[in-house]
């Protein structure tokens, strides 16, 4: 979901019609994984659980895309936010 969001920043000159309809594609094909990863997921863990590995997945994703994709480094006060969910994924997975 991260390129289907954020990929098209980098091609601001594209018309809007055009970036709405290529991120609906991506996001498509992504939810087609995503809903059954959900559906097994949901025997194993509470939807709770599910969002959490999902928002820590996403925002590790995001840091590498954000790198690599448009050369922005992470920085200090991010590094320290980020700790702060895994440290609330904890508490969130400690039962």
């Amino acid at each position: 979901m991260t390129f289907a969001w954020y990929g098209h920043l980098k091609y601001r000159d594209t018309p809007l019609a055009l970036a709405i309809l290529v991120s609906w594609g991506i996001a498509f094909f992504e939810y087609c994984f995503l809903v059954p990863a959900n559906r097994f997921g949901s025997y194993q863990f509470s939807t709770t659980q599910l969002k959490t590995i999902q928002e820590i997945i996403t925002l590790v994703v995001f840091c590498f895309f954000s790198y690599f994709y448009f050369d922005e480094g992470v920085k200090t006060n991010q590094i320290i936010g980020f700790i702060f969910i895994v440290l609330a994924a904890y508490f969130i997975f400690k039962a």
